[in-house]
């Protein structure tokens, strides 16, 4: 039964995706690709599309370099420490393997790329799934049987069965000073909604029990194409957010999913978001990255900085919704920040009480405008602010959860072993969240399971419950 570290993801890395899994036999003499997915929850997504073509063309996935034709990297480009852990894993694959691609937002700077390993097959940016098939073909010709292959796949997925992430776009129209995003991913790019709402469909036939909706910018979704109209179910759906989430929740009608918002902006139209929650259409869950709370901080990202709005927004979603979970991630020692504006950022937490944070020490990441702003913040100092946002976000966390006690809550289980079973709440997404142990009466639970606890203990980022 696993169990989050003292300081989990929640202070280190929350952009990051769950580590792929891979399950499929491999047919003697059948060409054989690795993948290594680093980065955000986009980028695995990214993943499981290439893989999907792939696997239709007759190859098949290797969870390993060594028993791979070719591996297959995709890239994290979002900050300097990122884009080393990404070099990291290409040296490793060539040395374990020899014969590489590399895809991803990191594929966006090529040189940077065969600067450091000459030796690679390809480098294509975010996204390219036509360029990255071209060099595979390339690198390892397919020879699929038409028996088993080129048929219609159903998609690869790299996440647990029971749940899986749904992209709805691509890009972003923010200029934050301190994100290289637009520059790798381009700007906002917005599926159709019958396509995104098609896909959910599919994913909960095929068993997802939780879809996991994410984008650049989720609220945005939409904007670049006017907020036109798809045929749907006999009607029509608008290409909007409260429009996508109120029709994602209708899906599935006895095995309907839970549907969780991530990388939401706090746009004044969110509030239309929250009576969806309230009717139980949509988890009362929201993931807003609000980066800081001081405004001077916030005008030298280039962001809103209408904090004390932001403080009377919040008081309204929990107005209408009382349940509502909310997730943020913050930026400490941006360039400039004095003594005073991150006090003006603890003082906010103390007011805001999110549920769910995680931070970051700031870091310069090339091409960012944030590099030439004046006054960085010394590493020292970065990080005894990170020690100190940390202390006060895990005490609010251990609060809120301890108000918890006694109360009965739906789970869903994500694993189960000897020792019990490992479970989330409404209030927990998967990896970056904490989790709800169950170490007596799990026997005969699996894996997408819901059912009902009381819980009966809380820690600072985690809850023990029984089963009712």
């Amino acid at each position: 039964m696993s169990q989050n570290p003292p300081m989990p993801n929640l202070g280190l890395r929350p952009d990051l995706a769950p580590k792929p899994s891979f399950s499929e036999p491999i047919r003697p003499g059948q060409p054989t690709i690795g993948m290594v997915s680093l980065g955000c929850p986009k980028a695995l997504v990214d993943s499981e599309r290439i893989l999907t073509r792939l696997r239709a063309e007759g190859y098949a996935i290797s969870p390993d370099y060594k028993g791979a034709d070719a591996v297959i990297v995709n890239t994290c480009g979002f900050l300097d420490s990122a884009k080393a852990e990404s070099l990291e894993a290409i040296g490793e694959a060539l040395a374990e393997n020899g014969r590489v691609i590399v895809t991803g937002c990191l594929g966006a700077e090529p040189e940077y790329i065969t600067g450091a390993h000459p030796k690679v097959l390809a480098v294509t940016g975010p996204h390219q799934y036509e360029a990255v098939l071209d060099a595979v073909h390339k690198a390892v010709p397919a020879k699929p049987d038409p028996f088993i292959d080129l048929l219609p796949a159903t998609a690869v997925s790299l996440t647990p069965r029971h749940y899986s992430y749904l992209k709805i776009s691509e890009g972003c129209n923010h200029k934050c000073k301190f994100c290289i995003i637009p520059d790798m991913r381009g700007q906002l790019a917005s599926r159709p909604a019958h396509a995104v709402l098609r896909e959910a469909e599919k994913l909960i036939e095929a068993g997802v029990r939780e879809l996991l909706v994410i984008s650049q910018d989720t609220s945005a979704y939409g904007v670049d194409r006017k907020h036109d109209l798809s045929p749907w179910k006999g009607g029509e759906v608008r290409a909007h957010i409260t429009d996508l989430a109120r029709a994602m929740g209708h899906l599935g009608g006895e095995t309907k999913p839970w549907v969780r918002l991530h990388y939401v902006y706090p746009y004044p139209h969110v509030r239309q978001l929250i009576p969806l929650m309230a009717e139980g259409l949509i988890l009362p869950y929201l993931d807003i990255p609000f980066q800081h709370a001081d405004p001077g901080v916030l005008r030298r990202m280039a962001r809103p900085a209408a904090a004390a709005k932001t403080l009377d927004e919040i008081a309204a979603w929990r107005s209408v919704c009382p349940d509502i979970t909310l997730r943020s991630t913050f930026i400490v020692g941006y360039p400039g920040e004095t003594e005073a504006e991150f006090q003006t950022l603890l003082d906010w937490m103390d007011e805001a009480q999110l549920d769910r944070v995680g931070c970051f020490q700031y870091e310069n990441v090339a091409g960012a405008r944030s590099n030439d702003l004046p006054d960085h913040v010394p590493d020292e100092v970065k990080q005894q602010r990170w020690d100190r946002f940390m202390e006060k976000a895990q005490a609010i966390s251990e609060a809120k959860l301890e108000a918890k006690v006694g109360h009965t809550l739906q789970v869903i289980v994500d694993e189960v072993d000897d020792e019990g079973a490992t479970c989330r709440t409404m209030a927990d997404a998967p990896e970056i969240d904490g989790n709800l142990f169950i170490d007596e009466g799990f026997e005969g639970l699996n894996p997408g399971d819901m059912v009902t606890v009381t819980v009966e203990e809380a820690g600072e980022y985690d809850l023990w419950g029984k089963r009712v």
